[in-house]
């Protein structure tokens, strides 16, 4: 699963809801995507699946807050739609949710930011700091702290107070990816052809 902002204002567009399958607005209120989750079942199909991440989106539900346009990183400025309390509460509460219907580990690799696919998973993404900051911090930070931060608010809404050393293998291509592609497949079917 991969989190991301839009860049955009509190209310989704019709461009964020084909790239994104649960968007939540300003107010925490969620929003589906034009794309179901298992549309991203690969084969993935042109035009047919919700492109979220940059060459990493075959398996990834992509969870989306509407926030944070005209933001600039350097000098930061959160913009005149900074990450609202509400929305971090509803993305805690999606995420947990998700993880649950899908089996998903609540680990680095499994549940991250967009600003957390190159460094954790080794894909290249171009310019993306989404998500770095939140609304306690004074500027960005590390992409992965910010994410462990979101991470233990996951945890918090499954009782699960493991730490990430603690949690489940999260090795890209190991028994919880394969328990993933099995659940989603029992919930879903068969995935399409092209």
């Amino acid at each position: 699963m991969h989190w991301h902002w839009t860049a955009g204002t509190y209310q989704p567009n019709r461009i964020e809801r084909e790239r994104y399958h649960i968007l939540i607005d300003g107010e925490g209120r969620e929003h589906s995507g034009l794309y179901a989750i298992e549309d991203n079942i690969p084969p993935l199909r042109p035009g047919g699946y919700a492109a979220h991440t940059r060459r990493a989106n075959s398996w990834a539900i992509g969870v989306a807050l509407c926030a944070m346009g005209r933001a600039t990183q350097y000098p930061f400025d959160p913009g005149p739609w900074p990450i609202t309390d509400a929305q971090l509460e509803a993305l805690a509460k999606v995420t947990a949710r998700l993880c649950e219907r899908y089996g998903i580990p609540v680990t680095r690799t499994r549940v991250l930011s967009h600003a957390e696919v190159w460094p954790s998973l080794g894909v290249m993404q171009r310019g993306k700091w989404d998500i770095t900051w939140l609304p306690d911090m004074a500027t960005p930070g590390d992409p992965i702290e910010v994410g462990d931060r979101l991470r233990a608010m996951v945890r918090e809404r499954l009782g699960d107070g493991r730490t990430e050393a603690e949690g489940p293998d999260s090795r890209m291509g190991g028994g919880a990816l394969q328990a993933l592609m099995r659940a989603l497949r029992r919930i879903f079917g068969a995935s399409r052809g092209p």
